[in-house]
């Protein structure tokens, strides 16, 4: 993950780097569940990040990617993004960025979803991050691992 914030994962976790959580695996925060959900805590309990070694989580299990500078982030201001499907599982994948719900949308996905700087780069626009801000439904640890990196998001 070059220029992305460091993380480390707890030992244990599931879903490391190249590792894919079997069932009944125990992770740092919780017991995972067998069957259809597999992979994910049986609570949504807030753990500590000094608990998991994690700095901050996008979701159970997998570390918030933060761009080091918002200036990287050169990603498109106009026309159709579909992300790929590593990103945003549903068939309906095209985002047009001229609908403002949509950008959020786009943006709200990639930035909880993503496990590469890289797709930060060629999907989110640093400018446009900034001016919609305020405006995304982000879970909590995405966007303080965000508002971390970036102080001036604080106040966009």
């Amino acid at each position: 993950m070059e220029n992305a914030q460091t993380v480390t994962y707890a030992p244990g976790t599931p879903t490391a780097p190249g590792r894919r959580g079997a069932p009944g695996t125990v992770g740092a925060a919780a017991k995972v569940r067998s069957g259809a959900g597999w992979g994910y805590p049986d609570s949504m309990q807030a753990v500590s990040p000094t608990a998991t070694g994690v700095a901050y989580l996008a979701r159970p299990g997998r570390p918030a990617v933060v761009a080091r500078t918002l200036a990287e982030l050169r990603g498109p201001t106009r026309g159709v993004v579909e992300l790929p499907v590593r990103l945003m599982w549903s068939t309906d994948r095209a985002f047009d960025l001229a609908d403002p719900d949509q950008l959020l949308w786009m943006y709200e996905n990639v930035l909880r979803e993503t496990t590469s700087v890289d797709d930060l780069r060629r999907l989110v626009n640093g400018r446009t991050l900034r001016r919609v801000w305020r405006l995304l439904n982000l879970p909590r640890s995405v966007r303080l691992a965000w508002e971390a990196r970036h102080r001036g998001l604080r106040s966009a």
